[in-house]
């Protein structure tokens, strides 16, 4: 990921000890080639699962930490998917997926494929054109390289530690990725996510009400993922949220940082009951918008 501080992540250039630029770019053609691959199966797969109100559409889809939170068959066969297409093109690589499980290792020099194979799964069951496929490539804790489809959009988004982040359409025109220039507080768009335990909602709702008369507005999409890649593209000018995994933020928090975000990001390996804050923030805005969240306190981490 790009060089740390006590606070913040900035955009910073690849280094060479970590990964050369030639390696990037190869990890970032695999990542889009893997993404875009299980976009194509989960596409394709929602109107055969979710076409009508049946009993095999209902077995489709179990609970995981809370009733709120589903899991589908797709999730499942997109993940399987990308497993198995690393298997045999990056038989050395591991992978960590959010449902298959893995780790990220304790050989630093290891490359690990952090996968989730369908953020914004309750958008997904519900046919809110706002899921995605999300597939980065970590090595000691630090994405290199990471793509994020945008399923019904058939948007690609794709970044390399050091080389930049872009969005490639479904037209095939690529554009280079820029967060926005805002300056001020008040004028930020700011994008949220909310957690599936009851009790972490509650504070969510609490702190938002809080920020909310501080900023222009906010919006909930329902992918971190997307959102994060929307502070890339400059449709928000900065998402915050608690309690997300690794998988959530690998690939969408590179693509932010190379298009010029401020990032918060807990460890590596976080798992979500922590509840530690995620931002991406607009350079113009991020040191604003890091006060006012020490201030009111949502920068404390809202375990489950």
């Amino acid at each position: 990921m790009p060089e740390t501080n006590s606070r913040m992540t900035v955009t910073a250039s690849a280094d060479p000890a970590v990964a050369t630029p030639a390696e990037v770019a190869d990890l970032r053609r695999a990542a889009v080639a893997l993404a875009r691959t299980a976009a194509d199966h989960v596409r394709a797969r929602r109107p055969e699962v979710f076409a009508t109100a049946t009993g095999a559409q209902r077995d489709a889809v179990q609970s995981k930490s809370t009733p709120t939170d589903p899991v589908t068959i797709v999730d499942t066969e997109s993940e399987e998917l990308i497993r198995a297409l690393l298997s045999r093109s990056r038989p050395a690589d591991s992978v960590l997926g959010e449902e298959g499980g893995g780790t990220l290792g304790a050989d630093p020099d290891a490359t690990v494929w952090v996968v989730d194979p369908i953020d914004g799964t309750v958008n997904f069951m519900y046919g809110i054109p706002a899921y995605a496929v999300s597939v980065a490539a970590m090595r000691d804790g630090r994405s290199l390289a990471g793509a994020v489809v945008d399923v019904a959009g058939g948007v690609t988004y794709s970044a390399g530690l050091g080389a930049g982040a872009t969005a490639t359409g479904p037209d095939g025109v690529t554009v280079t990725l820029r967060c926005t220039d805002v300056r001020s507080i008040e004028m930020t768009l700011l994008a949220t996510g909310f957690g599936y335990g009851a009790a972490r909602r509650a504070r969510q709702g609490r702190l938002i009400a809080e920020v909310l008369p501080h900023v222009r507005d906010i919006r909930r999409i329902g992918s971190a993922a997307l959102d994060l890649c929307m502070v890339a593209a400059g449709r928000v000018d900065a998402h915050y949220e608690h309690g997300l995994n690794t998988w959530d933020w690998a690939a969408g928090g590179l693509i932010a940082a190379e298009a010029g975000a401020r990032l918060v990001l807990p460890p590596a390996g976080t798992v979500a009951r922590t509840g530690e804050l995620v931002v991406a923030a607009a350079p113009g805005i991020a040191d604003q918008l890091i006060d006012l969240f020490d201030r009111l306190g949502v920068s404390d981490p809202i375990p489950d």
